[in-house]
């Protein structure tokens, strides 16, 4: 995810199991197919919308075809959640393949979906954790212009943005010094006109481009505001934002286990969600109000996965 989203505040690892049992939204194990039985696959999400409606997606397509599930969501970070995925009390995440690069392991993450793919499965092989299919739906940052300004100015990518006398990023305290945000405008772009401005919320965010305070801003790819005609996004001509396809993180013992039909169960789903199917599930969350449950079911159903 984005450096819009700061996911990871820190959690003591000590403090996981105690955190992971006191959160989660209980155990579902009701079926429409004939039970596979067995012990449920336990689907764990981050703290965050688009994580938890991803989640109730893969837990509610597995339930449509007889596989017990419980489900462990809004439980916080990379920190809190990786040690029990490690340990198995957690078996299935939906991540985010650069961002658990980078962030879950530290490492340069490739900029290409493949690449990326290829790479975290090597991650998280000692720790007996597999990889399915990503999706093609991303949620990763991306950079709002006013369309009004846009247009006016011939302004597409952030290259673009040189064009202008001054430019003020306004983003979360972290962007100032991450390279997929304001230090790419100036290390990469070398934008010698633009500024930084903390604003750590979206909301503010939009107000202060819609004010004219801030220039440019970053959002999230899955935010509702994207789809709002006022902004234009700019395309990242140089490739400072890494690729953060949707992937499926589970538990090799689940895998084994659970065999072929499981994975083909998971990989279904993940061909079809795509990054505007899911800032369209996300607006029904944040925007209208819906629950994640609810919204994913719908999801399966269009898509015949349930």
């Amino acid at each position: 995810m984005g450096w819009s989203r700061n996911i990871g505040a820190v959690a003591l690892a000590l403090a996981a199991a105690a955190g992971i049992a006191a959160c989660g939204g209980g155990g579902g194990t009701q079926s429409s197919a004939e039970s596979k039985g067995g012990a449920p696959v336990v689907v764990a999400s981050f703290n965050f919308t688009d994580s938890q409606v991803l989640a109730e997606v893969y837990a509610g397509a597995l339930e449509a075809k007889g596989y017990p599930v419980t489900r462990k969501l809004n439980l916080g970070s990379r920190e809190l959640i990786y040690p029990s995925l490690k340990s198995g009390e957690l078996q299935f995440v939906p991540e985010y393949q650069g961002a658990a690069i980078t962030t879950g392991f530290g490492q340069v993450a490739a900029k290409d979906a493949e690449g990326q793919h290829q790479q975290l499965a090597k991650l998280f092989e000692p720790e007996g954790i597999g990889l399915l299919n990503y999706a093609p739906a991303e949620d990763k940052d991306v950079f709002l212009v006013k369309a009004d300004l846009a247009k006016s100015q011939g302004i597409a990518t952030i290259s673009d943005l040189k064009k202008l006398d001054k430019v003020v990023l306004a983003g979360g305290p972290e962007c100032e010094k991450r390279l997929p945000c304001f230090r790419g405008f100036k290390e990469v772009y070398q934008l010698t006109n633009a500024t930084f401005q903390t604003v750590q919320e979206i909301g503010p965010r939009v107000r202060q481009l819609d004010s004219g305070a801030a220039t440019v801003i970053p959002v999230t790819s899955v935010s509702p505001v994207v789809d709002d005609p006022k902004y234009v996004v700019l395309k990242d001509d140089l490739g400072i934002e890494p690729a953060q396809n949707v992937v499926p993180a589970v538990s090799r013992k689940v895998l084994d286990e659970r065999g072929a039909d499981f994975a083909n169960v998971v990989n279904a789903v993940s061909a079809k969600l795509t990054t505007d199917e899911l800032r369209q599930l996300n607006s029904r969350v944040d925007s209208d109000g819906e629950p994640a449950a609810d919204v994913a079911k719908d999801w399966l159903s269009k898509q015949g996965l349930a």
